[in-house]
């Protein structure tokens, strides 16, 4: 009888659990309230389905920034409990549906943790979702393709954040950044590779906006290109190159083949990066060589170089790792190091274990690497 009454019990969680499943099922609607947002707040809508195996997807809609859906990679129920993890955003939504199915009381993480509650939708009070954009279009990568017109300016002390970015008509910004951040993305160079800096050239930050001669996005080299013709046109930068042998960290593949796929559905060339790395740093549409170019520009105290082997193959991915005490956070040179926090038994592990989840591995070596000499540099000319 005992056995009988488990079995039993097993067989009612077993049945409540898949009927949580089927009441998660159908279209969701809420906002998250972002003060920089246009109106104060950000239009999500999530629509959760069955697949053929039975199993929870969903695809996520950001709908005030485009009618792109953007499919979760697990959708779990536990009870009233769900949780939907899109590695693509660096993002988790946790929440509990409500009695009556009708709410979904929770939480959006994508760094900072947003309350985001959902209300079901029905077809009369669903939100319209755009349609989605296409892909943006790209300059030829053949093509010499320059600034037209650049502002530089101070920027506001009261606008945190720090960034560096294209938009989809090939608009180039930077929020923040110092002529060191500039010098790294122009030249893909660590601090350690430029030699005759001035003392502002890591602690004075610009503001830029720049848009090229030509109507598309540019790829990285192309925006590199560029980048480097403005800093010799408004910033005076002469220099030349060196060799030199320096100590430096290698990526390579482990012996059991990386453990991330590479992307499918991209078709635009140009990465992205971001996140905080207790919470997961989001490598987006990268090579293993813009992987290894953004350690060595923004954690590592020595350049990177990549050795992989996997060429320009792209891959999205998280990685998610503690820093150690003596890293940038990301955003920037002139950036104080990380501060080291009390031990915690739940921590993410350092880098170079977080790596080796993901099958990658880094280590210390030794290499000739390029070394710039700056002849001449001075703070940028006006507009």
């Amino acid at each position: 009888m005992k056995k009988l009454l488990l079995s039993t019990l097993a067989l009612a969680a077993l049945q409540a659990s898949a009927l949580f499943g089927q009441t998660f099922t159908g279209t969701w609607q809420g906002a998250l309230k972002i003060p920089q947002a246009p109106n104060g707040e950000l239009r999500v809508v999530i629509k959760i389905s069955t697949t053929e195996a039975d199993k929870l997807a969903a695809q996520f809609y950001s709908i005030d920034q485009g009618g792109n859906p953007i499919p979760a990679k697990t959708v779990t129920a536990s009870g009233s409990s769900l949780k939907i993890d899109i590695p693509t955003l660096n993002g988790t939504y946790e929440g509990k549906i409500s009695g009556d199915g009708a709410t979904i009381t929770g939480t959006w993480t994508q760094g900072q943790p947003l309350p985001l509650n959902l209300i079901r939708a029905t077809p009369q009070t669903a939100w319209t979702i755009p349609e989605p954009l296409p892909p943006p279009k790209m300059i030829d990568p053949n093509a010499k393709v320059e600034f037209e017109v650049a502002t530089i300016k101070t920027p506001d002390p009261n606008r945190p954040g720090w960034g560096i970015n294209v938009n989809r008509s090939g608009t180039f910004t930077t929020h923040n950044t110092t002529l060191a951040d500039l010098v790294k993305f122009a030249f893909d160079l660590h601090p350690k590779q430029v030699i005759g800096a001035p003392a502002w050239y890591d602690t004075d930050k610009f503001d830029i906006e720049a848009k090229p001669d030509k109507s598309g996005m540019p790829s990285v080299k192309q925006m590199q290109a560029m980048l480097q013709k403005l800093l010799a046109d408004r910033f005076s930068l002469q220099y030349h190159k060196e060799k030199k042998e320096l100590s430096a960290y290698s990526v390579t593949v482990a012996k059991e083949g990386i453990k991330f796929d590479k992307e499918e559905n991209n078709p635009t060339p140009v990465p992205g990066f971001g996140g905080r790395p207790q919470n997961g740093f989001h490598v987006n549409n990268a090579t293993m060589a813009e992987f290894a170019s953004v350690l060595q520009a923004q954690f590592m105290d020595e350049p990177v170089v990549d050795q992989t082997g996997l060429g320009n193959t792209r891959y999205t991915f998280v990685l998610k790792f503690t820093p150690d005490p003596g890293m940038r956070p990301f955003g920037g040179a002139g950036a104080p190091p990380q501060q080291a926090a009390t031990p915690d038994p739940d921590a993410p592990p350092d880098l170079y274990g977080a790596m080796a989840q993901i099958g990658l591995r880094m280590q210390k070596t030794r290499t000739p690497v390029d070394v710039m000499v700056i002849d001449k540099i001075e703070k940028p000319s006006a507009n």
